[in-house]
């Protein structure tokens, strides 16, 4: 897996070095198509706007289609976060988060999830879970794969709650909630938040 950066800083920040070591600045498109190894590509938007998305994320994607692309903002924000999407970027977040949450972000979207903010996600799931439900039996044949604290942190997530906002209301810890998150995704083969809302949408979970 290669990590390269587009971006207008002259180097690249110690937060994106200690998420990806390896990581490489590149200056030109062509670098992206050098080799067949699965590329992530951080696009780092410096300035809030519709047009450098739309310069360079279909340039992107018309060089190398099968490039995963996440986009790091100064100034995110939800019509930025959604217009990334429907052009094909994977990831969404501030240029600033920390290393942690960018590792975090990139082992998502590598395994062909999506990621976004938690505000935009909430209401990702909100728009989606309301225009078609599942059979409540078939949510409960799902959660019954899970054990009992497995379902616990599933349902919240299924909300677009945080790992913070989980672990307060079930009283654990931040690393506890990804530990059963993590487990949760692969029993019920779930890529992200938004996945598994819709699938454990049956309207009864709000």
């Amino acid at each position: 897996m290669r990590d390269l950066f587009i971006t207008p800083q002259p180097e690249l920040l110690s937060s994106w070095l200690q998420a990806v070591p390896k990581a490489k600045r590149i200056t030109g498109l062509n670098e992206i198509t050098s080799t067949q190894q699965e590329t992530i590509c951080w696009v780092h938007i410096d300035i809030a706007g519709q047009k450098p998305l739309a310069d360079i994320l279909p340039a992107i994607l018309k060089h190398a289609p099968s490039t995963k692309i996440i986009v790091l903002a100064n100034a995110p924000s939800q019509s930025e976060a959604f217009y990334a999407l429907g052009l094909g970027a994977q990831g969404y977040c501030h240029a600033f988060s920390p290393s942690k949450v960018l590792k975090e972000i990139k082992t998502v979207v590598t395994h062909g999830g999506i990621w976004v903010g938690s505000d935009f996600l909430k209401q990702l799931i909100h728009a989606t879970t309301n225009l078609a439900g599942n059979k409540t039996h078939q949510v409960s044949i799902l959660l019954a794969k899970l054990t009992k604290r497995e379902q616990q942190v599933a349902i919240e997530a299924a909300k677009g709650l945080s790992n913070k906002e989980i672990a307060r209301i079930l009283n654990i810890t931040d690393r506890t909630v990804k530990a059963h998150l993590s487990s949760a995704f692969e029993t019920l083969g779930a890529k992200d938040r938004l996945h598994l809302a819709l699938m454990l949408n049956d309207n009864s979970l709000k």
